[in-house]
Order: C-alpha cells, then sequence, then structure tokens
C-alpha cells in the first residue's frame, strides 16, 4: 500500500510542476488560471490520496482538504478571472472569443 501511495504522491507532485511550468509558458492571465486552478485541484486531489495510502490514520482530514479544494479552488479562479476582465486585462490574439463581452452586449441590447 505504502508504495501505491509514494507513487500517487509522486504523480501528484508532477502534475503540481506541469501546473508551474504551465504557468510561465501560457500567454495570458485567463490561460494561467485556468491552468493553476486546474492542474493544482488534480494534483491535490491525486497527492492527497497518495497519502491517505501511506498514512491512513490522515484520511479524514485529508477527505475534508480535498472537498475544500474542489469547492473553493474553481469559485476563487472565477472571480478572480471575472474581475480581471472587468478591469480590463488585455486577452491574447489567439483567443476565439470572448463570452461575458457578447453576454454584455445583450444586456445593453446592442447587436
Amino acid at each position: 500500500m505504502e508504495m501505491t501511495g509514494a507513487v500517487l504522491a509522486l504523480i501528484g507532485s508532477i502534475i503540481f510542476f506541469l501546473s508551474a511550468l504551465g504557468l510561465i509558458r501560457m500567454p495570458d492571465l485567463y490561460n494561467r488560471i485556468q491552468t493553476g486552478t486546474k492542474a493544482t485541484t488534480l494534483g491535490t486531489i491525486i497527492l492527497s490520496i497518495g497519502l491517505c495510502l501511506i498514512h491512513p490514520e490522515w484520511t479524514g482530514k485529508l477527505v475534508i482538504l480535498i472537498l475544500f479544494i474542489v469547492l473553493t479552488n474553481p469559485i476563487s479562479s472565477h472571480v478572480v478571472a471575472r474581475g480581471a476582465h472587468y478591469s480590463g486585462q488585455e486577452m491574447t490574439d489567439k483567443t476565439v472569443g470572448d463570452a461575458l463581452t457578447e453576454e454584455d452586449k445583450d444586456k445593453e441590447g446592442t447587436p
């Protein structure tokens, strides 16, 4: 069991590393938020499952940690992205569409 837990912990750590690499490589704030949120959420879940296998007495605390991160990480990244959009943060030229701008146009009634 400990070997499986160690492998899962290593995989979670690799996902964290790839997330950090993605933060450096992504072209704009919105892509960085997505990379950071999704990869760290997945990395935390896998790392915590590995730790549950290594230290079964920590399982309750780690399950609470997983639930907290799964609930708060997407919400916080959404709030940061909306705040950045409304403050005028530029998107990369490769961005295909901007749903918030289209939503704003619908609210104003302009085509």
